[in-house]
C-alpha cells in the first residue's frame, strides 16, 4: 500500500473513531457532494497534500479554504469539509509545508506559508467551480493563524474563521515576560515527531528554552503576528470571525481582546469554557459543534450571500464557566463597573490577609523564589480541556496552601452573586527583589468548606539590570465567572507554577508590600 494511503487511513480512522462510540442520529438529506480526492497541490517548489470536496452539481460555488492545525494533516477537517460541501461549498483543505507528507521545512505562518495559503487559493480557482468572488479561510490552531495572516496578505480573502487562534504570538511565548514553557514544550514535540522543523524553527525553540537572544526570537514571532499586520488587514477588510477559550494554555485570550477592538471591518468574538482547540473538537469529529455552527452561519452570511441574522447580532458573544450564554456589543461593554480590593496585612492566626477595602500600608508578606504550592494552573490541555466537559473548574483545598510559601487574601463573603466579566489587573508593590524574577498570582472561587476553584490566573516577571523595589501591574487571564453568594473572592500569590518557565534565583525571596490592590471588572 502507498505511503500516502496509508497516512490517510490512519487519520480516518483517527479522525472517526469517536463517531463509532457517539449515539447514532437520524439520516437527513442533504445535497450530494463530491467523493473526497486527494490533491498535490505545487507551491515554492514544494508540494503541498490536500483533499477536495465540493457540491455534485456544476455551479460557481463560494470555497473555504482550510489550512491544517499545527501537527496535523488535511484529514483534520473531514467532517466538516463535507459539510460545508452539502452547504454549498467548495472545500480544499491542505497540509502546511513542513508536515506530514506535505514537502518543505516548517514556516511558522512566515512569509512561504502565506505565499502557500494564496498558491492553492490559486489552485482551487483553476481546478475546481470556486467563485474568485467569495473565498474564505479558516482553521484551528495553526491553520488559524495562517487563515488571519493571509487575509492581509491576500484580498482575495473575504471572510476568516479563527479558531483557537492567535494574533501575537510574542505574547503567547512570553506573556507579562514570563515564558510559557508547557505549551512551547509540546509545540516542540510535535514539530519532532510529526513534522521537519529545520535550522530556524529548531534554534528559535532552543533560544527560547534556554532564555537567550530573546529580542531576536520576540522579533521572529512578531512578524508571525496578526497584531503586526493589522493595518494590512482593516485594509482588506475581511469579516473576521474569532472564537477562542477563557482557558486557552497555547493563546491566552488577552491578546484577542485588543485586536478584536481594533478590526474595522465586521468582526464576531466568541468565547467559552476549555482550553486550546477543545471547544472546536467534537465538531472535527462530525458532531454538534456551537463553533462550527458560527463559522457556518459567518460564512454563510458573508460568502453564501445568506442572512443568518448573524450580522445583525452583538458583536460579542461570550459563555461564561459557570452560567448561559451572553451577548455584548462590545468588548467592553462586558463590565460596568470595578471593584477595587485592596490587599491587607497577614493576620497571625491563619496566615491569611483580607482582600477587600482600601489599600493598606505597614505590612509585609515575604514569599521564597523556589518553594511551590499547590495553587498552580494545572496542565497545558488537559485541566482547563476537561473543565470545558464537566463545568467543573480545577480546585485545591485552601488550608493546603503553605502560608509560608505564598501569599494568602481572602474577601468578605458576599451576600449576593458576584458576577466577574472582564480582565481582572493586580497592582502589586514589592521590595528586596532580584534584578529578575516571576511571581504567579491565583484568583480563587472559596466556599465555606475551604474549596477553592481556580477562576483566573496569570505569571509576571520582571528583567532589569538591578534589583531592589519594584510594582507590578498584571492583567490576569479574562474570565467571566459568577461567584456564588457566601463565597469569598480569594487571592493567592507565590512564585512557581509547572507552566512556566520562572526566573527567580534559588534560596531567595521576594516581599510583597502595602498599598497592593486588585480591580476585579463586574457587571
Amino acid at each position: 500500500m502507498a505511503p500516502r494511503r496509508k497516512t490517510v487511513l490512519l487519520a480516518l480512522l483517527l479522525l472517526l473513531f469517536p463517531l463509532a462510540l457517539a449515539p447514532g442520529t437520524p439520516a437527513t438529506a442533504a445535497p450530494a457532494i463530491t467523493a473526497l480526492r486527494f490533491a498535490d497541490i505545487p507551491s515554492g517548489g514544494v508540494t503541498l497534500k490536500a483533499t477536495v470536496v465540493m457540491p455534485a452539481a456544476r455551479g460557481s460555488y463560494p470555497a473555504a479554504i482550510m489550512p491544517s492545525s499545527w501537527g496535523l494533516n488535511d484529514l483534520e477537517y473531514v467532517a466538516q469539509a463535507q459539510a460545508f460541501a452539502a452547504r454549498g461549498y467548495v472545500v480544499v483543505s491542505y497540509t502546511p509545508r513542513g508536515w506530514w507528507l506535505s514537502g518543505g521545512e516548517i514556516d511558522t505562518a512566515g512569509p512561504q506559508d502565506l505565499a502557500d495559503l494564496s498558491t492553492v487559493i490559486d489552485w482551487a480557482l483553476a481546478n475546481t467551480d470556486a467563485d474568485p468572488a467569495r473565498i474564505g479561510a479558516a482553521g484551528v490552531s495553526y491553520g488559524a493563524g495562517i487563515s488571519l495572516l493571509g487575509a492581509g496578505t491576500d484580498p482575495r480573502i473575504r471572510a476568516v474563521g479563527v479558531l483557537s487562534g492567535w494574533t501575537d504570538l510574542a505574547y503567547s511565548l512570553y506573556g507579562d515576560e514570563t515564558r510559557h514553557r508547557q505549551a512551547a514544550d509540546l509545540l516542540g514535540i510535535a514539530a519532532t515527531l510529526l513534522g521537519h522543523p529545520g535550522a530556524e524553527l529548531t534554534d528559535k525553540l532552543a533560544d527560547f528554552a534556554a532564555n537567550r537572544d530573546v529580542d531576536q526570537v520576540v522579533t521572529w514571532a512578531s512578524t508571525r503576528s496578526a497584531a503586526t499586520h493589522l493595518d494590512q488587514i482593516n485594509a482588506n477588510a475581511p469579516a473576521v470571525l474569532i472564537a477562542n477559550a477563557w482557558g486557552d494554555s497555547f493563546f491566552p485570550p488577552n491578546q484577542l481582546t485588543g485586536f478584536f477592538d481594533r478590526l474595522t471591518g465586521p468582526k464576531r468574538l466568541e468565547l467559552r469554557p476549555g482550553d486550546h482547540a477543545i471547544a472546536e473538537l467534537t465538531g472535527l469529529a462530525g458532531l454538534p459543534n456551537d463553533v462550527w455552527t458560527s463559522l457556518a452561519r459567518w460564512f454563510d452570511q458573508y460568502l453564501a450571500g445568506r442572512d443568518t441574522g448573524i450580522g445583525a447580532e452583538p458583536a460579542v458573544r461570550i459563555t461564561p464557566w459557570n452560567a448561559p450564554a451572553e451577548q455584548y456589543p462590545t468588548w467592553a461593554a462586558l463590565s460596568t463597573a470595578t471593584t477595587r480590593y485592596g490587599l491587607g496585612g497577614i493576620r497571625t492566626l491563619d496566615g491569611t490577609g483580607l482582600l477587600g477595602g482600601a489599600a493598606t500600608t505597614g505590612w509585609s508578606k515575604a514569599l521564597p523564589t523556589d518553594r511551590d504550592t499547590v495553587a498552580n494552573g494545572g496542565l497545558v490541555l488537559l485541566t482547563n480541556g476537561a473543565a470545558a466537559f464537566t463545568g467543573r473548574r480545577p480546585w485545591i483545598w485552601l488550608p493546603a496552601v503553605d502560608r509560608t510559601r505564598a501569599g494568602v487574601w481572602a474577601a468578605e463573603r458576599p451576600t449576593s452573586v458576584t458576577r466577574l466579566r472582564g480582565i481582572p489587573r493586580l497592582h502589586v508593590n514589592l521590595s528586596g527583589t532580584d534584578a529578575t524574577g516571576t511571581v504567579v498570582a491565583y484568583l480563587y472561587d472559596l466556599d465555606l468548606a475551604g474549596k477553592a476553584s481556580l477562576i483566573t490566573h496569570a505569571p509576571a516577571g520582571w528583567h532589569t539590570t538591578s534589583g531592589g523595589a519594584r510594582t507590578l501591574d498584571l492583567g490576569l487571564g479574562a474570565t467571566a465567572y459568577d461567584l456564588p453568594a457566601g463565597h469569598s473572592l480569594t487571592l493567592v500569590l507565590d512564585t512557581t507554577d509547572p507552566l512556566y518557565y520562572d526566573d527567580n534565583a534559588p534560596n531567595r525571596s521576594i516581599t510583597v508590600t502595602g498599598g497592593s490592590y486588585l480591580d476585579v471588572p463586574l457587571r
